[in-house]
């Protein structure tokens, strides 16, 4: 057989190869992300890393002969619209699994929806209650708000500051938010001097932290998503006031520097470890996994990629994994979820069981600070 006759079989052989690798059904997963409106600095990270995840994975020749297909909606933050969007993923695309919502409200009132149509949801929001108590098809990949106010409150003991007012915004996170930083006080020897709230469209907070400067703490914690943990910080600054300021993991990117701008510098906060991947010590398991994705992020959007993407990345990694162990149906992938042990993700590493289905410990988080417009680990 002459050379040229040789190449053109074997090109014929990779052509059915490449045509046939996906031979095999689909496998259909749906996405609810905030990817415009207000809560758009979670759901575009979102929505971008689980397309990249996906495209990667489908290249490498999808998970055992599977293409992967992401059917991705934008809530706009809006729960009703989140709960129209995720019936139209079950009914319509008949989709076996479900990633977001973005934010905790979404989150709470999509909820009945896929545990009525037995489809598995991996949220991409924090709130405790989604997954306390546990809900057969529910599991989420953001960091427990219960383990952030643990982080906060371990570091004002440790420092002590026992007097703190708190600041939270008016919505399902923010109201999440509240009652851990309530309920966890007395544990840590803490007494909230003053608690209030504001709501999430308000622009200014000054009212509220006027009164907080008359109570005598020794720390402010502001709990919500952005912009007005942003505006919080300006306003403190503009009144003068000197007290240490902490913020939830909700502004755990460098979209909440950019927005509060020198106000930043000095705020601490609970955060998972990729934004400050690069200065993990070589033994910490999750340092190879950060720095891949947030290299791959930079290389495919220009721009770090950060906690609220990772939230994603695992999400459909976890999906992943459960295919890869044989998974196909939606029940079946809620099985192996529920299964999952040891996955080094992007928020930490994941152990879900039947009594656990948010799958972290406090090891999650970092405290992190933010020091010349950028953030850098508290010691």
């Amino acid at each position: 057989m002459n050379i040229k006759v040789m190449n053109v079989i074997i090109a014929l052989v990779t052509l059915l190869l490449s045509t046939n690798v996906f031979a095999a059904a689909p496998i259909k997963i749906g996405a609810l992300f905030a990817v415009t409106g207000p809560a758009a600095f979670l759901g575009e990270p979102e929505r971008n890393s689980a397309e990249m995840v996906v495209n990667e994975i489908n290249r490498a020749g999808g998970v055992k002969g599977h293409k992967l297909e992401l059917v991705v909606y934008d809530t706009t933050g809006d729960a009703t619209k989140a709960v129209q969007l995720a019936t139209k993923l079950i009914k319509d695309d008949k989709v076996v699994a479900i990633i977001g919502p973005s934010t905790t409200g979404e989150t709470m009132a999509v909820i009945p929806v896929a545990e009525k149509g037995k489809v598995p949801l991996i949220s991409c929001s924090a709130g405790s209650k989604i997954t306390d108590p546990v809900k057969n098809w529910i599991f989420k990949t953001a960091q427990n708000d219960s383990l952030a106010v643990g982080r906060i409150y371990e570091y004002l003991q440790k420092t002590k500051q026992t007097k703190v007012s708190i600041l939270t915004v008016s919505d399902g996170f923010g109201a999440s938010g509240r009652e851990q930083l309530k309920s966890q006080a007395a544990k840590y020897g803490i007494t909230i001097v003053s608690d209030d709230t504001y709501g999430p469209k308000d622009t200014d907070m000054t009212a509220q932290l006027t009164k907080i400067r008359g109570s005598h703490s020794q720390a402010i914690i502001c709990w919500g998503t952005n912009p007005g943990p942003a505006l919080v910080a300006k306003n403190v600054r503009q009144l003068g006031i000197k007290t240490p300021l902490f913020m939830s993991h909700g502004v755990s990117s460098k979209k909440f520097i950019e927005l509060a701008g020198d106000a930043a510098e000095g705020v601490k906060l609970p955060s998972g470890k990729v934004v400050v991947a690069d200065l993990l010590s070589g033994s910490d398991k999750q340092k190879k996994s950060l720095l891949a994705f947030v290299k791959d992020y930079q290389k495919h959007y220009n721009t770090e990629g950060d906690h609220f993407g990772g939230h994603a990345w695992d999400a459909v990694m976890l999906i992943r994994n459960a295919v890869d162990n044989g998974a196909g149906s939606a029940a079946a992938i809620r099985d192996q979820l529920e299964k999952t042990r040891g996955f080094a993700g992007i928020g930490g590493t994941f152990n879900y069981s039947t009594t656990d289905h948010a799958g972290l410990g406090k090891d999650a988080f970092v405290l992190v600070e933010v020091k010349n417009k950028d953030w850098v680990l508290v010691k």
